[in-house]
């Protein structure tokens, strides 16, 4: 296809938003007169992307939670499905976010239109019934992580592993002092970096969690520092509850600068999700935490698949763990006592502040582990890393070429 394509793209959340923006760099490499529109965000919008609704729109995650925003999306999903059905881009490619998309793109495919999915969904992890949606909507998945294409083709369908592109722009060795240094952190300090989410529900439920460990650390180690990067939509009510936690100058909010937190810190405190992978490749210990109402926790940990809600869990796991066909009823397998953790995880009931923070401690006690891990995130880091952006662009063209 030598004519510029028109490309319509739906990216759900900032960890989306990012992944876009890298694919639209790589494919306006090789259409420079390449038009995309549909919904992104600000780093999508970098890219001379046409967001008709933004990102956030649809950042909500959980059943209970999403409830009162359900007629919103609704709305939108159909809108947005009669503008394209009308326009005829000539792709579409749903970016992760699969409760929002998987629909959309059987609409759109049973429009005509071709249809690319951007991240598999983790069926492999909990969901698995989530398969028969992107079979049904997707003509093909493009793949971050290597064993997922063989999962995938057993059900039928075709997809391509491209790497991580997050592998490509996070540098093998990070600077951190000159991270420390841009952020004005004491270079001799220990610096944890608390991540507690990018929705306002994760913020909602993690944050003072957070921060009461935060102080607790503090107490233990009086000299240590505190970083909480902020998303633009939640930096008022974060920077509120830091000035409230006591921590004072301890705990520094930074307007977004996830990446130069990560550099910075010698370890992090963190809730599950992309977040956990970025720190797993800037070679970080870290503490992975999730929390969510009783009800939404209880229905979603039904459909679990693997013991692990982290990724560098799941990818640090002995490949048997992950071989395996999805299993509608495999819950019994998500409770094996013995399965292996690189990093603690503590969920829910369990995410204290005074076990997030003796976790926290124990990595900054131990010296020797911390050497480990920067060892496995290393190997992990260059299994990941492919030059994904050549790779995600030759599968659409050939595609489109179809």
């Amino acid at each position: 296809m030598d004519a510029a394509p028109t490309i319509a793209m739906v990216a759900g959340e900032p960890s989306g938003d990012l992944l876009a923006s890298l694919l639209l760099k790589s494919l306006r490499t090789r259409w420079p007169g390449l038009r995309a529109r549909g919904i992104g965000g600000p780093q999508m919008a970098a890219q001379h992307f046409d967001a008709w609704w933004p990102t956030e729109k649809l950042a909500v995650r959980g059943y209970l939670e999403v409830l009162p925003r359900l007629p919103e999306l609704l709305r939108i999903r159909r809108q947005l499905a009669d503008r394209l059905a009308q326009e005829k881009p000539d792709l579409f490619i749903g970016v992760d976010a699969p409760d929002f998309n998987f629909d959309l793109e059987a609409r759109l495919k049973s429009a005509g239109l071709k249809t690319l999915h951007f991240v598999s969904p983790s069926f492999w992890a909990w969901r698995p019934e989530k398969l028969l949606k992107l079979k049904a909507g997707a003509d093909y998945v493009l793949c971050l992580f290597p064993f997922e294409p063989e999962l995938l083709a057993a059900q039928g369908i075709a997809a391509t592993y491209v790497g991580h592109p997050l592998a490509s722009v996070i540098p093998m060795v990070p600077d951190r002092a000159a991270a420390r240094r841009d952020l004005g952190l004491d270079q001799s300090s220990p610096v944890i970096a608390l991540l507690p989410g990018s929705r306002s529900a994760e913020i909602k439920h993690l944050l003072p969690r957070f921060l009461a460990a935060a102080g607790l650390i503090r107490q233990a180690r009086p000299t240590a520092q505190f970083a909480v990067p902020a998303v633009p939509h939640l930096l008022a009510g974060i920077q509120a509850a830091a000035e409230a936690s006591g921590l004072g100058s301890a705990l520094k909010v930074v307007p977004g600068q996830s990446h130069a937190v990560l550099a910075a810190c010698d370890a992090t405190l963190i809730a599950s999700g992309t977040a956990t992978l970025e720190a797993a490749l800037f070679k970080r210990p870290m503490v992975i935490a999730y929390a969510m109402p009783g009800l939404s926790y209880w229905l979603m940990r039904r459909k679990r698949q693997l013991p692990w809600i982290g990724l560098p869990n799941v990818l640090c796991a002995p490949r048997e763990w992950l071989h395996r066909p999805p299993d509608m009823a495999a819950h019994a397998f998500a409770d094996r006592p013995d399965a292996p953790y690189v990093v603690p995880e503590l969920v829910q009931d369990a995410a204290t502040p005074r076990a997030l923070a003796d976790a926290v401690l124990d990595w900054l006690g131990a010296p020797e582990k911390i050497s480990d891990i920067e060892q496995r995130f290393t190997a992990l880091h260059h299994e990941l890393q492919r030059d994904t952006a050549r790779l995600a662009t030759n599968a659409i063209e050939t595609l489109l070429a179809r």
